[in-house]
């Protein structure tokens, strides 16, 4: 795709479908993602609507909700089940429909993560229906599907509603935010979906699923486009390291799959007003940043020394997020440098240990939040002066791309979006925005840790560094547009080239189980 084209004049219509919007329903990343880029779109022009399921915790009076169907039959299984949409107006020009079924998701918004696929094979399928009904009536020009909870939309575009007139010109783009959630389950799914007739196939190359039903597999074989959320990561999930046994279908479809980086709510998060900071600053008073990190010192009990290097992280605390390489370095990063940490995550319990007896064992050194609370993640971003991210596999993250926006400089490891936006300091010519190494090992993290430090002594060194963070321009507008161009292809795909109804070539296919 041509990253710099420029977005055609004509506005679409398109359907966004999501388990998790923000502020309506976040887990993770994926909520913020689906809001900004729906409130991107809407700025450029374009008819965008979201439709995500009704969870049981919902503020009905916060959220404005107004009733659209009172009752929608949808098929699931051998009968059809009750749901009623509601509608709100949760952005400017971005009406979001809710699938409501009490039976489904009248839970705590934790069900988003069930491991039944019957609630999302329903919102699934209501969210089609709807879009028949008198009350609704608005045909999609593209429906953007997100990971496994929404892939067996392009499934069904190409076999149940083929030969539906209203969805003739209907293309599909299916986003990968990460390969390793696809949503395995049994057979009994097909039945579920009503695609048993289709048959149960799968392709020579992927034995380690013959058994099972991957729902992201069978979505990014029939969708029209495909996108995931970095090009570098579009790049390593074609290869066996990273491609959790979905690397041969992802190659074979490689002409269909595109990286597109990330935006962030640069209206939200944008250090010269946040009200969670103790001082507001630009990259033009940077001095002012002082104040946010005496005051992060303070909320982590740590010891309040100016020209301390104070790193930051805001992580879940297990493996892929490097945790294993950052506890083989820790006590040495402690001893040998003049270093603090400010810590703020929760996951596996042998790291929640680890941490705390570091902070405990260096007290005013270490501090520790095992929690997530947007207060003090802001803070972390506005105090620390840097910011890390160790990851094994990160297919874009949010958090390198937060922190240079207040003037934390990254440290990462370069994979998947972290190496697409960070940029590896030289100081001659004065280039890059940040510290990146390549190799998952220890050491590699620790040099680098000491590279940045050194670099950290430097005060005139460091500010332009700063500054060249904050100039960075995460926003959302050139992202969306490089949405709209997949999404017009896959449109005018769609209509020419339109997916095989019956599964994976059958040259190709080494069976078919029932």
């Amino acid at each position: 795709m041509d990253q710099t084209a420029p977005e055609a004049v004509k506005p679409m219509r398109i359907l966004i479908m999501a388990a998790e919007m923000a502020p309506l329903a976040k887990t993770g990343q994926v909520a913020e993602v689906v809001g900004g880029l729906a409130r991107a779109l809407a700025e450029l022009g374009h008819d965008v609507r979201v439709a995500m399921p009704r969870y049981g915790h919902l503020d009905t009076l916060r959220f404005s909700l107004e009733p659209t169907a009172a009752s929608l039959a949808v098929p699931l299984d051998d009968h059809q089940e009750q749901v009623a949409i509601h509608r709100a107006s949760m952005e400017p020009g971005v009406p979001v429909y809710l699938v409501e079924s009490r039976k489904y998701f009248g839970q705590h918004v934790t069900s988003m993560y069930t491991d039944d696929a019957d609630p999302f094979v329903l919102y699934c399928r209501a969210s089609l229906e709807m879009l028949k009904h008198p009350t609704v009536n608005w045909r999609p020009e593209v429906i953007h599907c997100h990971d496994w909870q929404t892939a067996i939309v392009p499934n069904w575009m190409a076999t149940l509603y083929r030969d539906d007139p209203f969805f003739a010109d209907t293309g599909t783009v299916l986003t990968i935010h990460r390969l390793s959630n696809q949503g395995i389950f049994g057979y009994r799914v097909l039945e579920a979906a009503g695609l048993t007739q289709y048959g149960f196939m799968y392709h020579a190359a992927l034995a380690d699923l013959s058994e099972v039903v991957a729902l992201l597999g069978h979505g990014l074989y029939y969708a029209d486009a495909i996108t995931t959320v970095s090009e570098r990561y579009a790049r390593d999930i074609q290869t066996p390291e990273y491609g959790e046994c979905l690397d041969p279908l992802l190659r074979e479809r490689s002409e269909s799959l595109y990286g597109i980086r990330h935006g962030i709510d640069t209206a939200s998060y944008d250090p010269s007003c946040d009200p969670y900071l103790a001082s507001a600053y630009s990259a033009q008073t940077l001095d002012r940043r002082a104040d946010n990190k005496a005051a992060l010192q303070q909320l982590f009990a740590l010891e309040q020394d100016p020209h301390a290097p104070l790193i930051g992280m805001v992580s879940r605390l297990n493996d892929s997020k490097g945790l294993d390489l950052l506890a083989q370095v820790f006590e040495s990063l402690l001893v040998h440098l003049r270093v603090q940490f400010a810590i703020l995550g929760v996951g596996d319990t042998r790291y929640h240990d680890l941490l705390t007896s570091y902070a405990v064992k260096f007290p005013g050194r270490v501090g520790v939040r095992l929690t997530f609370d947007e207060a003090t993640e802001r803070r972390i971003y506005g105090g620390s002066d840097l910011f890390l991210m160790p990851s094994r596999v990160e297919p874009c993250g949010l958090g390198h791309m937060l922190a240079m926006r207040y003037g934390s400089v990254p440290v990462v490891r370069a994979t998947g979006g972290l190496a697409d936006v960070v940029q590896n300091y030289a100081p001659r010519p004065g280039t890059g925005n940040g510290f990146s190494f390549g190799p998952y090992d220890a050491m590699a993290l620790y040099a680098t840790l000491v590279r940045a430090i050194e670099v950290y002594g430097h005060g005139d060194l460091w500010r332009l560094l700063q500054e060249r963070c904050m100039a960075t321009d995460f926003s959302w507008r050139a992202p969306a547009a490089k949405y709209v161009e997949v999404y017009r292809r896959a449109q005018e795909s769609h209509r020419l080239t339109p997916r095989l109804a019956n599964g994976w070539v059958p040259e190709d296919c080494s069976g078919i189980v029932s």
